[in-house]
């Protein structure tokens, strides 16, 4: 059986709309679509019943993956965490070594993932280096401009919300 993944309930309460607007709304409409091409005759050249047939693999594709992310989910709430380690579902502030700039994270599931809200993957090399460690220590993080030492200055444990 395959590994359990993290992931926050907002994350998870996402993922399953995202399961429920694919099948009552995209694929029902994919179906449509497919009627509607299907009346406009020969299907060997029709452009339309091509397209709608394509759209139809990708929907049942991304039913099939978010059903899968869905049975791999192990939920949890960040809010029923405690303590200085970083681990899934914490939010913590890092301060750069070397410029002294501070910058706030919170370590979520894959599917989470949103840098523009500060959301990293728990399998991003960022919180790989710093899963494990305390306020007060000091991690190697791999950045695009090269190897980066941040100290961990706060770790909390707030709601992530969706």
């Amino acid at each position: 059986m395959a590994d359990k993944r993290p992931m926050t309930p907002s994350g998870h309460a996402k993922l399953k709309a995202e399961l429920k607007k694919l099948k009552e709304v995209d694929r029902p409409a994919n179906a449509k679509a497919i009627e509607v091409a299907r009346g406009h005759g020969d299907l060997s050249e029709n452009a339309d019943y091509d397209a709608a047939k394509n759209e139809q693999g990708l929907i049942e594709a991304k039913i099939d993956a978010t059903n899968t992310a869905l049975a791999l989910a192990e939920v949890i709430d960040p809010t029923s965490l405690s303590g200085d380690r970083v681990m899934f579902g914490a939010t913590v502030t890092i301060e750069d070594e070397d410029s002294g700039e501070e910058k706030v994270y919170t370590i979520v599931g894959e599917h989470e993932a949103d840098l523009k809200r500060s959301r990293i993957a728990i399998t991003a090399p960022i919180a790989r280096a710093l899963i494990g460690k305390e306020i007060g220590d000091t991690a190697q993080v791999k950045a695009p401009g090269g190897m980066r030492e941040v100290e961990i200055v706060d770790v909390k444990w707030l709601p992530v919300e969706a």
